[in-house]
């Protein structure tokens, strides 16, 4: 193994390393769980994962850059002449690369967008324009997230944000795990959907909300009810699109290959599935979007921590800047997790982008 290879392994088991010491400190000050007076039980679990990953994550970070810039020089050096060059002519430098994305029409387009409401917003209540003069201004919210008593400053607020990010990434992920490969079968076999997919249909038009009365009186806690009300949110849509992926792959390329001599298997992982890839993106994009409108009222409803519970809390306590800081922070994390998942599938279905 050569220079680069060492470097990169090291720098992954150097990565898994903290990640256990960290989960087992985390483990180690948490459990048997006895939380102090006035703090309940999820979000002493969310201040003492934030902890422990926070002491592991710093100690992490300067042999993991050491060894992240040993793996990138020596990868140059190890490499062949011709595989350098052809590398070179297909990649920009990184400057490069950064002010195309961002001095391009289409990002000034959506920043203008951007400043364009920010301002609406901060003359709303000067100018007395309906309905939204009764929201803060921007400068109003700002300055009560970063005072003294604001949440930026509490631990309560980044506590919400682990405990929200943890719920939406469990229920969506199973949501993945589940509903692509069923949809999968579904769309392949027509005598396996005519079986159970009307099952499927009485249960789809049912709003995820509904479920949760049911989820907290048959789950054995109430963190687990929050998480099978956001799985079934994103279930549903990337059931749907998995199914519309398959029937959209062309029949032609499929016999194609098996006139070509091809298995079944071969057919479907070499044709169908990446002709299925982009129908799942856009389903998990939009089952994101779902699972974090089910987060904020699962949250408000059955979970005393989170992002959409701390919203609610300020509500009641008639803390208007703060619930607009809870809506604003409800909707950078759902922006962030869309972008992540059309990222992955950008990188995911490569061909897309020569279209």
């Amino acid at each position: 193994m050569r220079g680069a290879g060492v470097a990169k392994w090291a720098f992954i088991l150097w990565t898994l390393l903290c990640v256990g010491l960290g989960f087992f400190r985390f483990f180690d000050t948490t459990f048997p769980l006895n939380p102090p007076a006035g703090v309940h039980g999820e979000l002493h679990i969310a201040l003492q994962a934030m902890r422990a990953y926070r002491l592991w994550g710093a100690i992490w970070l300067v042999p993991a850059g050491a060894l992240f810039v040993v793996w990138r020089r020596n990868r140059e050096v190890d490499e062949d002449p011709a595989s350098l060059r052809a590398r070179a002519e297909r990649r920009a430098p990184l400057v490069k690369r950064v002010r195309r994305a961002v001095l391009n029409a289409h990002t000034l387009r959506g920043a203008l967008g951007v400043l364009a409401i920010l301002l609406v917003w901060q003359v709303a209540q000067p100018l007395g324009i309906p309905i939204l003069k009764r929201i803060p201004p921007l400068s109003e919210v700002v300055v009560r997230f970063f005072d003294d008593r604001g949440l930026f400053w509490r631990d309560k607020y980044w506590a919400g944000w682990v405990i929200s990010l943890f719920r939406i990434f469990s229920g969506f992920l199973l949501a993945l795990l589940i509903g692509v490969p069923q949809g999968l079968a579904w769309g392949i076999s027509r005598t396996w959907k005519a079986v159970s997919f009307p099952i499927f249909e009485i249960f789809r038009p049912i709003p995820p909300l509904a479920f949760l009365p049911a989820a907290i009186y048959l789950m054995p806690t109430a963190e687990l009810s929050i998480i099978f009300v956001i799985f079934l949110g994103a279930y549903f849509t990337i059931v749907i699109n998995t199914i519309n992926g398959v029937y959209n792959v062309d029949k032609s390329m499929e016999r194609a290959a098996l006139s070509l001599g091809a298995k079944r298997g071969d057919v479907f992982w070499k044709v169908v599935f990446p002709g299925t890839l982009p129908s799942i993106i856009t389903g998990a994009t939009v089952g994101m979007g779902i699972t974090w409108m089910v987060l904020v009222a699962a949250e408000m409803i059955a979970g005393r921590s989170g992002i959409g519970f701390l919203t609610w809390e300020s509500y009641t306590a008639g803390d208007i800047p703060q619930v607009v800081v809870g809506m604003a922070s409800m909707g950078v994390g759902g922006a962030i997790c869309s972008a992540i998942i059309w990222r992955l599938g950008s990188n995911l279905t490569p061909w897309r982008r020569l279209f």
